[in-house]
């Protein structure tokens, strides 16, 4: 197994103490584990390749390894676990994928997964979507484990725009927090966020179940309520007065719901979809709404009967 590392200091503290004090302190890297920073050294003829980085930058890795690996090196896969939307073309990740190897072996892995869990062996379930069902078996067997569960799917539009979601959801929960409210408000805030997850998965052609399954509900919980949540943290930060430039400041992991809110919201535009919960969050991140404000909003629109 290889382990691509961005930073070379951090390759090298990785390869001598095999823990991540920064990120994920406390899980070890078994030993058969090889570090590497230049794709370039990459010698598995036919790898498995996980694109685990924020989805900002996965058109960016995606390009630099395919020009930087051998020309003799074919992968087996792609398998995406970031969550979101690409920025200035709002195609999900798998899309950005595709575009760039040409491959139609495009997975996305997702779910109520927190590394900080996962790392300690938590009993996890995720959800592995893509449309290659008989490698997704394959490769649905190579991840699971007896603390592991994968279960698999062919909707890979429903499970990204879920997982993309479900963030922006997370800071509306997180502010809710920050504010002083209690457990009726995120209550509300998770099933009226659900609804917008089922208003998006329809108009972009997804299936329900999807939604209701471990890549929305599951992680919609998770995210919305979890320690670990670094979309709620963020929520709770600003819920509690911090501007956003502060916060990003001070944050040494991306929280991928702040990018979210606006992709999503310019999505939810265009098809002219109504998600309240997603635009006033992208109010308060990118037009410094006042959270108060825009929950006296959301609260006072006119009465209507409870629909997805």
């Amino acid at each position: 197994m290889w382990l691509w590392v961005r930073r070379k200091e951090l390759a090298e503290k990785l390869q001598n103490t095999r823990e991540n004090v920064e990120y994920l302190p406390g899980v070890f890297l078994p030993r058969n584990v090889r570090i590497f920073t230049c794709f370039s050294d990459l010698s598995v003829p036919k790898p498995l390749v996980i694109v685990a980085v924020p989805s900002f930058a996965v058109r960016e890795i995606v390009r630099r390894f395919l020009e930087e690996v051998s020309k003799t090196i074919e992968p087996i896969a792609f398998v995406n676990l970031a969550k979101g939307l690409e920025k200035n073309s709002l195609k999900t990740m798998s899309e950005v994928i595709k575009e760039e190897t040409h491959s139609k072996r495009v997975f996305t892995l997702t779910g109520p997964s927190h590394a900080e869990e996962v790392g300690r062996d938590f009993p996890t379930a995720v959800v592995l979507a893509g449309e290659d069902l008989e490698v997704g078996q394959k490769l649905q067997r190579i991840f699971m484990t007896d603390r592991f569960r994968v279960y698999l799917s062919n909707d890979l539009k429903g499970v990204e725009y879920a997982a993309t979601v479900k963030n922006i959801i997370a800071i509306a929960a997180g502010i809710s927090d920050g504010l002083g409210y209690g457990d009726n408000s995120k209550g509300a805030l998770i099933a009226r966020g659900l609804a917008e997850m089922v208003r998006m998965a329809r108009v972009i052609g997804a299936k329900k179940e999807t939604i209701f399954g471990l890549a929305g509900l599951g992680d919609l919980v998770a995210t919305c309520t979890s320690k670990h949540s670094r979309n709620r943290l963020v929520g709770e930060r600003i819920g509690k007065g911090e501007k956003l430039e502060e916060i990003l400041s001070t944050m040494k992991m991306v929280a991928e719901g702040i990018f979210a809110a606006e992709t999503v919201y310019r999505l939810a535009k265009d098809h002219k979809l109504e998600m309240p919960i997603t635009a006033a969050v992208y109010d308060i991140l990118y037009k410094k709404a006042s959270p108060l404000r825009k929950l006296d909003e959301l609260m006072k629109r006119e009465p209507k009967m409870e629909t997805l």
